[in-house]
């Protein structure tokens, strides 16, 4: 691992640990010129990579960053954590991963990221909705404002309310 401060390449794990529920490993290292101190995290890579279908019939692969930065222009200034954002990308690859053996249309993707923000936050779920939905006129988005205020609160599960 290249240490970020003096760039070598020699360094020692001082500590390792589990993080996200069990799905990545922490790493603390330090650097053995500089001796400062970073931290690395590691995760599975998923082996088969999953291609998204756009509405024009092309073939792209599924890219989280991409949903990454759409949740971001979403969220604007909403106060929304950027570890809550990067949770929700990470579950919504997850679920299509379960769901789709190689190829989903960006149609589901879109529509798990909307899911996912209705419970975090209506605005932001409103903003992403209007765009991704492309509402023609104001009667398509009142109307998606109206069913979203009919629709019982979304309780979250116990374990949601630790990654906020």
């Amino acid at each position: 691992m290249l240490c970020p401060y003096c760039e070598r390449d020699d360094d020692k794990v001082i500590d390792s640990r589990g993080s996200d529920g069990g799905k990545s490993i922490r790493r603390r290292r330090a650097c053995q010129k500089c001796n400062r101190r970073f931290t690395t995290f590691e995760r599975v890579e998923k082996t088969s990579r999953l291609m998204v279908i756009k509405r024009d019939g092309t073939r792209i692969p599924f890219d989280p960053e991409k949903v990454l930065r759409g949740l971001q222009a979403a969220c604007g200034k909403r106060g929304i954590p950027e570890d809550r954002k990067i949770a929700i990308v990470r579950d919504v690859e997850e679920e299509l991963m379960e769901l789709f053996e190689r190829e989903v249309p960006s149609k589901e993707v879109g529509l798990r990221v909307a899911n996912q923000l209705k419970t975090v936050d209506q605005i932001v779920y409103i903003r992403y909705a209007s765009e991704y939905f492309n509402f023609q006129d104001l009667e398509a988005l009142s109307r998606e404002v109206s069913e979203l205020q009919e629709e019982p609160p979304i309780i979250p599960k116990q374990s949601d309310l630790f990654n906020k």
